[in-house]
Formats: C-alpha cells, sequence, structure tokens
C-alpha cells in the first residue's frame, strides 16, 4: 500500500502559510480591489444625492408639524387656514389607549378649530333639544346642526363634550383642573337621567365620572412629563460645563486604563477565574449542605417579584441550586485545567495590545473621525426622511381632482397645473366662472406614494454607509497595527505615521473591499427590518406556525449578522495587510481562525471579558466621582455643587457619556488585540524560530509557547 504523505490530506482549515522571505509586514506595492463594488456604491450614493435633491425641493418639514385631522388636512394652510388647533371629541377614548396614545394617535375623531374651548360644556343635557341647541356643539365640517343634539353625538359627528382647553403645540389639551368638577356633573346627569346614555355608536361606554377620570389620569402624566421635561432641560442647561469635565476625566481614565493594562492584565483575568470558581464551588457545597439537612422536610420559601408569588420547597430548591453550581464549577474547572496555556496566550496578547496602542496613541482619537462621519451620515438620513415624509402627507384641501361644476375633468388646467406638481391652486370661493368651479386646494404631492420606495431606499442607504464608515475605520486601525506587529525593532522599524498611512491605503485601494463588506451587512439588516415588519403585522394573527416560522427567521438572521460581522472584521485585517479582494481575505482569514478555533475562542472571550470589565471599571469610578460632586459630598468642593431639580439628571448623562467614550477607546484596544492575534497565528505558521525565519512575537508569547529564536535577526 503506498503512503500518502500528511500534506496531501489537507485539514478542514487549509493549507497552513508558508513563509515568504519578502515579506515585511503591510504590502506597499497594491493594486486596487473590488473595483465593480466601489463603482456601484458610488452609483448608490449618487442615487441618494438626486433623492436627496428632490425630497429638499419637494418637501417641506414644517408641515409635520401641523396637526392633521381625521379627514386628512391640516389644520391652519388651505381650506383650514385660521382653523391652527386640533380638537379631539372623545378624550375617554385617548384615555382608554393608555400610553399609547403618544404612539398609535388617539382613535377618537379630530378636527381643526380656529381656537380651543374657553368653557366647559356637556351635550347630555341638550340631548332632546334641537335648532339652537346645536349651536355650542363641536362638529366636524359639514355637519348639519338642525338635527337633534343626541344624533349627532351618537353618530360621532359632533363631540359628547369638551373642556376649557389650553393649545400645546397646536394641540387642544384641557385644563387638568376642570376635570373633577365637569366630571361630577357629567355623573349627576347621567344619574339623573336613569340610564347611563350612549355617546358612541357601536359601542357601549358612556361618559361618567369614572371615565373622565381616567383621562385625567392620562393627561396628568403628560403634563407632569412636561413639567419634568422642563426641570431636566434646565438642569443640563445649568451643569454643562460640570459634564463637559466629567467626560474629559473620562478620556483620562480610559487612557490610563488602557496604558496599565499591561501590568494588570493578567492579575485581573486570574483574579477573576480565581473567585468565579470559588463562589460557584463554595455556592454548591452550601447548597448541598442545606439539603442534606432539609430532607424529607415540608419547608418551603414564597419569592415576591413583580406582583407574581413564588413558591419553592426548600428540599428541591437547594438540590437544584447545588447541581446548577456544581454543574458550573466543573465546567469552569475542565477549562483552567485544559486551555490555561491558552487563556497566558491571551493574556499576553492583551499586553501586547496595550503596548501597542502605547506605541501609536493618536489611534485612540481615531475612533472620533469615523463616529463624526457615522453621525453626519445618519444626519443627513434623518433629514431626508423628513423631507420625504412631508411629501408623502396629504396636502389636499379641497377635492382630489380639479373639475368642472358638472363634475368633469378639466384637462386643460391639469396640463397646466402638471407643469409645476406641487404648486399650490389658488383657492376662489367667490369665483361666478362656472366653467371651472371653485378650484381650492394643493395637488396631492404626486399622491404621496412612491415616497415609500423612496424611504426604503433612504433606510437601506443609511444602514450601508454606516456600515461602510464602520469597516473604514476598522480597516484603517488594522493596517497600523499590523505595522506594530510586523516591525522586528518596535522602536525604529515602525512607520513614521502608520495610522495615517493606513488610511491612505484603505482609501487610495480599499474602497471597493469596504463597500462589499458593508453592503452584506446591509441586506442582511434589511431583512431583519422585514422580518421585523412582518412580525408587528403578525400580533393579532393567531397563526401559531407562521408566529414560530418567523421567530426562527429572525433568530437566525441576527446569528447570521454576528458571524458577518466577525468575518468582515478579520478580512479587513488581511486586506490591510496583503492587499487582498473581500472574497480572497475573507476566506483566508476563515481558514486561518478554523486552523485555530480553540484558540481564538479562549482569547475572543478572555478579551471580551477584559473590556467588559474595563468598561465597568472607567464608567464606574467617573459614575461614583460625579455621584459624590453633585449630591454635594465633597466638602471641599460644595461651593461649587449647584442647585439642582434633580441632581441624578447630570449623573446620568455622565454615565451615559462616559459608557460611549470608553467604548470608543476599549474598541481600539479590542481591535489591536483582534489584528495581533492574527498576525500572530501567521507568524507561527510562517516562521519557525530559525536564523532564516525567526518568530516577530514577543518573547512573553515565545515564552508560553516553549519557543525561541535561534540567532535574533540582524538589521539589514
Amino acid at each position: 500500500m503506498t503512503k500518502v504523505a500528511p500534506e496531501d490530506h489537507p485539514s478542514p482549515g487549509g493549507k497552513p502559510l508558508v513563509y515568504d522571505p519578502s515579506f515585511k509586514g503591510p504590502i506597499k506595492k497594491r493594486s486596487c480591489t473590488d473595483i465593480i463594488c466601489c463603482i456601484l456604491f458610488l452609483a448608490f450614493v449618487a442615487g441618494q444625492v438626486v433623492v436627496g435633491f428632490y425630497a429638499y425641493a419637494y418637501g417641506d418639514p414644517t408641515l409635520l408639524l401641523y396637526p392633521q385631522d381625521s379627514e386628512g388636512n391640516l389644520c391652519g394652510i388651505g381650506t383650514m387656514r385660521g382653523k391652527t388647533d386640533l380638537f379631539f371629541f372623545d378624550l375617554t377614548e385617548c384615555g382608554r389607549m393608555g400610553p399609547g396614545v403618544f404612539i398609535n394617535g388617539c382613535p377618537t375623531p379630530q378636527v381643526c378649530v380656529s381656537s380651543c374651548p374657553t368653557s366647559n360644556y356637556v351635550a347630555f343635557p341638550d340631548f332632546l333639544k334641537t335648532g339652537n341647541a346645536a349651536s355650542d356643539l363641536i362638529c366636524v365640517d359639514g355637519a348639519d346642526k338642525t338635527k337633534q343634539v343626541s344624533e349627532l353625538v351618537t353618530s360621532k359627528a359632533c363631540a359628547p363634550f369638551y373642556l376649557k382647553s389650553t393649545s400645546v403645540v397646536n394641540r387642544c389639551l384641557p385644563d387638568i383642573s376642570q376635570f373633577v368638577s365637569l366630571g361630577n356633573s357629567a355623573a349627576e346627569v347621567a344619574t339623573s337621567a336613569g340610564s347611563n346614555i350612549p355617546i358612541t355608536d357601536g359601542s357601549n361606554n358612556t361618559v361618567t365620572g369614572e371615565a373622565l377620570k381616567v383621562a385625567e389620569e392620562v393627561f396628568q402624566a403628560f403634563l407632569k412629563a412636561k413639567e419634568y421635561g422642563e426641570k431636566i432641560i434646565s438642569d443640563i442647561v445649568e451643569t454643562w460645563y460640570l459634564i463637559l469635565v466629567c467626560l474629559v476625566l473620562t478620556m483620562i481614565v480610559s487612557l490610563v486604563y488602557i496604558v496599565i493594562m499591561r501590568w494588570i492584565a493578567g492579575f485581573m483575568v486570574f483574579f477573576s477565574l480565581v473567585a468565579f470558581v470559588g463562589i460557584f464551588g463554595a455556592g454548591s457545597g452550601y447548597c448541598f449542605y442545606q439539603w442534606y439537612y432539609s430532607r424529607g422536610s415540608q419547608e418551603s420559601y414564597t419569592i415576591y417579584m413583580g406582583g407574581l408569588t413564588f413558591t419553592f420547597q426548600k428540599e428541591k430548591l437547594f438540590l437544584g441550586c447545588g447541581i446548577t453550581a456544581g454543574a458550573i464549577f466543573l465546567i469552569v474547572m475542565l477549562i483552567l485545567l485544559f486551555l490555561i496555556s491558552r487563556i497566558r496566550i491571551a493574556i499576553a496578547l492583551i499586553k501586547e495590545g496595550s503596548r501597542a496602542v502605547g506605541n501609536m496613541m493618536f489611534t485612540l482619537v481615531w475612533p472620533i473621525f469615523p463616529f463624526i462621519l457615522q453621525l453626519a451620515v445618519v444626519g443627513v438620513q434623518l433629514a431626508i426622511a423628513v423631507y420625504l415624509a412631508s411629501i408623502g402627507r396629504n396636502q389636499q384641501l379641497g377635492q382630489n381632482n380639479i373639475t368642472f361644476a358638472n363634475g368633469t375633468v378639466n384637462e386643460d388646467l391639469v396640463k397646466q397645473t402638471t407643469k409645476n406638481l406641487f404648486q399650490q391652486i389658488p383657492c376662489d370661493t367667490d369665483t361666478n366662472d362656472t366653467t371651472l368651479g371653485n378650484v381650492c386646494g394643493y395637488l396631492k404631492y404626486g399622491r404621496g406614494d412612491f415616497t415609500i420606495y423612496l424611504q426604503i431606499y433612504n433606510i437601506f442607504m443609511l444602514f450601508w454607509m454606516v456600515n461602510f464608515a464602520v469597516a473604514l475605520g476598522q480597516m484603517t486601525l488594522a493596517g497600523a497595527f499590523a505595522s506594530y506587529y510586523w516591525a522586528w525593532d518596535k522602536s525604529k522599524d515602525i512607520p513614521a505615521f502608520p495610522l495615517a498611512s493606513s488610511f491612505w491605503r484603505c482609501f487610495r485601494y480599499h474602497l471597493g473591499t469596504l463597500a462589499f463588506g458593508s453592503l452584506i451587512i446591509a441586506i442582511v439588516q434589511m431583512i431583519r427590518i422585514f422580518l421585523e415588519y412582518l412580525d408587528h403585522k403578525l400580533k393579532g394573527s393567531e397563526n401559531a406556525a407562521a408566529k414560530f416560522f418567523l421567530k426562527c427567521l429572525k433568530c437566525c438572521f441576527w446569528c447570521l449578522e454576528k458571524f458577518i460581522k466577525f468575518i468582515n472584521k478579520n478580512a479587513y485585517i488581511i486586506t490591510a495587510i496583503y492587499g487582498k479582494n473581500f472574497c480572497m481575505a475573507a476566506k483566508d482569514a476563515f481558514f486561518l481562525i478554523l486552523r485555530n478555533v480553540v484558540r481564538v475562542v479562549v482569547i475572543d472571550k478572555v478579551t471580551d471579558f477584559l473590556l467588559f470589565i474595563g468598561k465597568l471599571v472607567v464608567v464606574g469610578l467617573v459614575g461614583a466621582g460625579s455621584f459624590f460632586f453633585f449630591d454635594g459630598r465633597i466638602p471641599y468642593l460644595a461651593k461649587y455643587t449647584p442647585n439642582l431639580n434633580f441632581y441624578v439628571v447630570p449623573i446620568v448623562v455622565v454615565i451615559i457619556g462616559s459608557y460611549i467614550i470608553a467604548a470608543c477607546f476599549f474598541s481600539v484596544y479590542g481591535m489591536a488585540v483582534d489584528t495581533l492575534f492574527l498576525c500572530f497565528l501567521e507568524d507561527l505558521e510562517r516562521h519557525d524560530g530559525s536564523a532564516d525565519k525567526p518568530y516577530y512575537m514577543s518573547k512573553e508569547m515565545m515564552g508560553i509557547l516553549g519557543k525561541k529564536n535561534a540567532i535574533p535577526k540582524k538589521n539589514d
């Protein structure tokens, strides 16, 4: 039988890399990659510019500020000119909606009025009256007030009651002080009538003191929220400079923490692991001890949580907890026993990442630029979305069509006005021209139906360009940190401006690769948005199979997005080093990781753990400091403590801002570790420590692996 050489049996991860004597780090001579994707990206950006220009030319965001009645008319414009406020017929309908009223709107009829009611009125006493009794009602346009009041109210042509109100953002909101007295009077009227009087057709809802109480609670909450909002804004305005000082301190603390990570990384990891093992080991022993002495007893524990009551038998509770804690203890112990060497490699890489960041301090500032780019993209896309939404809004002020008095369409006038589709057609109610009749209104902005497609395109471009900005930041950092790893002498061989050089290579050669990777993520994110839309539509459905299938799809695409982001990041690292196109870089990175899958998992989780601890430390330090300062607990700084409505407001702002800043700093640190790790894996495959093929890794990592360079490499 013929023997087959080991290399004839390729591993699942492909063939290992071979030594390349010409490789000295990120290559300088490279060509443009993924040109077709670059052209496609630029074409889509040009299309977005066209959409933005169209939205700006024909949209008017101020239209979104005008309230819209139940017929789609905008209050204060066209036939509603002079009627600037929106009045809600039945406030109890808003009350029954609960907090959802601010999201889904109030289902009661709404009409535009010239001014909000200045008095209270209940229609019950006038139910049997006609004629002048209806003059006090607030009704929809065209309502016949000669009818009986009860008929007008039950048909929802007129409001059953109204309260003394004030205009808030052009919406008539009642004065809360009017609720109690009006609610009591309404209840008295209903009681004296001997029965509940229905005020809405198709339901048994009545205006009673209890119903008005519900509406009262909703609007009290609204006004209270408005009051709190004003106080919160005033507190932020009062302390903005102090918040800024705290955020600058966050940057300093984050920088110091990353610098000293090279000395405390090992201690933190091992201390945390030992503490983790100790807690679960002791917890398991305690639970089994309690279970042993509670066997056969009928003792139980009752736990109250969120209004729910849970009762557990003591014996079964401690047995279950003991088994769970013991299983976790054994799993972690096995991990420590079998993966300790790989954990030591992770710690060494984390220390090396700290040294890399320390040698290229400007990398810590770099995340600001992609972040600003993302903010600009989000701002522009949001503005376009607002302009597009205003185009789609119903601008119909009169009839939908321009017609003659006999009902036929005036085609000449239509042709004339469609030359400028979005111009207002003058309203001439006094004209005696029976040919044209009363032409009044705007054309309906091309009906606005097509704007939904432009909005979808806008959302897609938002995802694509935001992911593109993220990819640009990652590849730029990857090129800089790769220059650090592959420098033989870290004090001499690192380029003068590694970050600028890496950014230039990305911009000059690899925009197509960045566009390719970000396009894949954007497509997956659009699919997830579509699945969320389907899930929303199926909420009222009883099709359990469809719901289950949809949940599975959402879970799968969430996992797919995470996996693609992981592959993309490693592909960008390979592209930053070798200048390969996206597909080749993704393939090489995937197989390299597959050949070292255990190391990848361990190092990735250890790194995530340390970064999480680091964020907690930074945010905790700054948050605690801000708490003691704004609470006036630092005596020698008490004179600088401002008087606030809620001292917790600046503390919350500082904590949120601190987390964002810490996340930016530690994202650089994480990218450094990921880049150095891939370089480390390639170093192991390309080199063997001989005089011709020495390792580039640090002496600490060589010591962990039991490797060393035979003879130090001499500089040429």
